[in-house]
Parts: C-alpha cells; structure tokens; sequence
C-alpha cells in the first residue's frame, strides 16, 4: 500500500511554464517581478486610503477593499513560485506547494466572480435606487455579501480541490504551466475522471456563469436608468461611477473566455499561458490604477493622506 500511495502522489511536481522558450525566461522575470510589486503597492494603497479616509466609508469602497486584498492574495499564491522557476534551472514545485496553490487559486478566483457581481448590485442600487441607497446597502448587507462571497468560494475549492487531490496520478508530475491549476492537475490522473469533470462544470456555472449573468441583469437596469436620466451632466455622472467596474469586469471575464475558448492546440496552449499570465499578474497590477485615474474621491483621499503624513513628519522634525 505504501509503494501505490508513493506512486499515485509524486513528491514534486515539474511546471514546465515557459521552459519551452529558454530566452523569455529573464525578460519574463522582469516584468513579472514589476507587475507585481506594482500590485502589492496599488492593492495595498487601495486597502489603506478605503480603512483611513473617512469620506471612503461606502460601501462601493468597502468591496473595492476586498477586492483589492483578494488581488493581493491571488498574485502572492502564483507569483513568488512563478519568479523561482523564471530565475533558476530548477522547475519544480513541492506536492504539498502544488495542492496549497490550486486550493487558494481555486478559492480566490470564485471569490472574485461572485464579488464582482456584488459590486454591480452595489452599483444598481446606487443608480436604480438613489433615494434609498443607504437603506439598502445597510453595513450588515455589505458585510454579508463579502462574507458569502468569500465562503462561497471556500466551500467550491474545498469539494473541487480535494475531489482532485484524491485522484491517483502514477507518477505523472510534469504540468504543462506555470502554476498548478486543477484542470490540469486533472489530466495526470490515470482513472475516469468524469466525476471531477461534472463537478467542475457545476462549480464553472454556479460561480462563473451565474455571478456573470447577475452582472448583466444589473448592468441592463442601469443602461436603462441612464438613457431616462436628461441632462447629459448627469449621465455623465452615472456612467463615471459605474465606468471603472466594467472595466475591471471586462478584463477579468474577457481573459477567462479567451483562456477557455482556445482550441485544443499547442501553439494555443502556449498563448493560453501568456492569457493566464495577464489575468494572474497584469490584472491585478491594473484594477488599483482603473479605480483611481477617473476616481476625484479617490484621488482625494490619496492626496489627503499624502499630505498628512507629510505635514506630521514635517511638524514632529520642527518638534524636535
């Protein structure tokens, strides 16, 4: 029993990422490296500035915080791994790296979809439903939805995730990515998978598909209040404050149907590694910039702490 178990989980697992174009490798690491310290800094001023800013306790900022924290996250559970094996011969990942990795991607990334959605009903009733906007969006509502898309979350990689973790793999270790995605950690098992394949689909609707719809609908209902808002000032207006979350909404979903309408090819597996790589680095490092450069109460808030904390380190040195 002991030789089967070592067999059906190998000790590391070889990601193969961009190995295939030797060349890349430094150039990878560089912009990699800087997309995501740009993300740690852009997600963390975002987190700060919606905690300190007074004027920023919305709740429209309260989700941009959580989003801003999952990025954060997402990056932090592909990236470092990502840099080691840009940087090194070595293009291994630990079992144990591999199952944390696609446990948290799987988890961050339906977190996402269903936080996304949230946003769009923060946005629906801040343009459908003015007048009661803040009895709608009450602190215990927005609260409760961060709640439930992080659990929900949870809960699909917590079934996903383990139901792949139990398939037997005989030996096979070697991933043609740069992270450990279940799919593909799917492909090495040596049994019937059509189990782990329905669940996925399920998952896939529930929280891709379903999140997106939602957006949709919220969305469709804005279009219409708008076009019955008269002066163009305040359509304006309302386009500006729903504007950034389309935009993040479009690059996130836009790189999860480009990934999943790729044919089965593999010079397309290849360009669906550089669409992975957008939507696990790029996009993160792109959300705090969508949600601040068309932003005045963000901006605001950015320069007042700015300002702050120049001003009192410049009153304690005359202290001193």
């Amino acid at each position: 029993m002991m030789e089967i178990a070592n067999v059906s989980s190998p000790e590391v697992f070889v990601l193969l990422g961009f190995s295939a174009r030797p060349s890349l490798e430094a150039v990878l690491f560089i912009v990699v490296l800087g997309f995501y310290v740009v993300s740690i800094l852009g997600n963390g001023i975002i987190i700060l500035v919606s905690r300190t800013d007074v004027h920023l306790h919305m709740p429209m900022y309260f989700f941009l915080a959580n989003l801003s924290f999952l990025d954060i996250s997402f990056t932090t559970s592909i990236v470092p791994q990502l840099l080691a094996n840009l940087w090194g011969p070595q293009k291994t990942i630990s079992y144990g790296g591999c199952v944390v990795q696609f446990y948290i991607s799987h988890w961050l990334g339906a977190t996402e979809c269903v936080l996304l959605a949230t946003m769009s009903y923060d946005r629906y009733a801040a343009i459908c439903r003015p007048l009661h906007y803040i009895v709608i969006m009450h602190p215990q509502l927005c609260l409760g939805l961060a709640l439930a898309s992080w659990l929900g979350g949870l809960t699909t990689s917590m079934v996903g995730s383990t139901l792949t973790m139990l398939l037997p793999l005989c030996g096979n270790n070697r991933i043609d990515h740069f992270f450990c995605e279940m799919p593909l950690i799917m492909q090495l098992a040596c049994v019937d998978i059509s189990l782990n394949e329905m669940e996925m689909y399920l998952a896939s609707f529930v929280f891709v598909v379903l999140p997106l719809g939602l957006i949709l609908v919220s969305y469709g209902h804005i279009a219409q209040a708008v076009l019955k808002i008269r002066s163009a000032e305040g359509r304006r207006k309302a386009l500006n404050t729903c504007s950034s979350h389309v935009a993040v909404v479009s690059l996130f979903y836009g790189s999860i149907i480009l990934m999943y309408l790729q044919p089965a090819k593999s010079t397309s597996h290849e360009q669906g590694k550089f669409i992975a790589l957008f939507y696990t680095v790029v996009t993160p490092a792109l959300n705090p910039f969508i949600y601040t450069l068309r932003n005045t109460e963000v901006k605001s808030a950015l320069q007042h702490t700015v300002l702050e904390n120049c001003c009192g380190s410049a009153g304690k040195r005359a202290q001193i």
